[in-house]
């Protein structure tokens, strides 16, 4: 019926004005490195953290280096040095992709950007590879004969076993946090889903009732003339 084809709409007439500024503000690619500030703040506070203490551990472990316990000192210590600017550059890479603006795909985005995929899966590794640093002093620690080094031996290595041990046991819970967040976002989004889909059956509904009540009242008013 052509009255009925008059009173249709799209489902965007019914949409609420914020969701419709919000999906615009998500076709915006400078504004996906931002969309969630709070995690990106975490994980770049994290980030600085880390730095920090890998390389003031390798620092000092250099600057203590002495002729009769220089190898495992300057061995420990370079490879924490490393791993501080393992995490370093990635920070760089970060922010020198973000400013130069090469880089349009979403996924690639939240790989690279701070809090994304990436910084938890960098953060585990360097704390899997400072737990093996560690557990490889404990094992030199009971082999060797000298007390004194092995004494100082012992105790990097549980500072660095246990160092790294936090550091994975941190990334596992921060990643189940961020699983259980995005599972609650999607229930979230589905329900207000199906219930835009139930408002928009009720409007339609109430259209289309309401115009086959208007299409009836005529049809009736005109019988009526005519009799």
């Amino acid at each position: 019926m052509p009255e009925m084809e008059t009173f249709y709409y799209p489902p965007s007439f019914f949409l609420d004005p914020t969701i419709t500024q919000r999906r615009v503000l998500e076709d915006q690619v400078e504004l996906w490195w931002f969309s969630e500030p709070r995690r990106s703040l975490f994980c770049y506070c994290a980030s600085v953290v880390l730095i920090m203490g890998l390389g003031l551990g390798g620092v000092g472990l250099l600057s203590t280096t002495t002729s009769l316990s220089g190898e495992w000192r300057l061995g420990v210590g370079t490879t924490l040095c490393l791993l501080a600017l393992a995490v370093l550059l990635k920070q760089l890479l970060s922010s020198a992709v973000q400013d130069m603006n090469c880089v349009h795909s979403r996924r690639r985005i939240d790989q690279l950007k701070s809090g994304g995929r990436a910084d938890p899966a960098l953060i585990l590794a360097v704390g899997l590879a400072v737990a093996l640093c560690g557990t490889v002093l404990l094992c030199v620690a009971t082999i060797s004969s000298q007390t004194q080094d092995s004494r100082e031996m012992l105790v990097s290595g549980v500072v660095l076993m246990a160092a790294g041990a936090g550091m994975a046991l941190a990334v596992v819970g921060y990643s189940m946090l961020v699983h259980l967040k995005r599972r609650r976002e999607q229930m979230r989004r589905r329900r207000m889903r199906l219930n835009r889909a139930r408002r928009l059956r009720s409007q339609v509904f109430n259209i289309s009732s309401g115009q086959m009540s208007q299409v009836r009242r005529e049809t009736s008013t005109s019988r009526t003339s005519l009799i």
